[in-house]
């Protein structure tokens, strides 16, 4: 059984920058993603990327504040945040494929794999 674990998310004032990191253990993990799920709001994507790396995808929300990547070798998924404002503050979860695909996904649904989340808040 795949087993993802978040860390390094807290507490952060606006324009601050947190990395959050997702250690990934247990069997190979293809897609991967980062999702955000704020009170009373349904969890959405934050970003996506594919198994190298090669492709991925942004809610228009954080593109150009925040950055996915990951690290094959030490099975570890990263989400660089910059520029962070209040409207960031949510429950951060780590997500993960067991199927290989082409291309990104960023749908929810797509992802068999889920981690416990990570508390982000950023304060005005």
């Amino acid at each position: 059984q795949g087993q993802l674990v978040e860390s390094g998310g807290g507490l952060v004032q606006a324009g601050g920058s947190l990395r959050l990191s997702c250690a990934a253990s247990g069997r190979t993990f293809y897609g991967m993603g980062w999702f955000r799920q704020a009170p009373g709001k349904e969890r959405d994507v934050v970003a996506a990327i594919t198994w190298r790396g090669s492709s991925t995808y942004y809610a228009d929300s954080v593109k150009g504040r925040f950055t996915i990547s990951r690290d094959n070798a030490k099975n570890t998924l990263y989400l660089q945040m910059n520029s962070l404002t209040p409207e960031d503050t949510a429950i951060y979860y780590c997500a993960a494929r067991g199927a290989w695909s082409s291309i990104v996904r960023p749908a929810t649904t797509e992802y068999d794999y889920w981690g416990q989340g990570t508390q982000v808040t950023v304060s005005s």
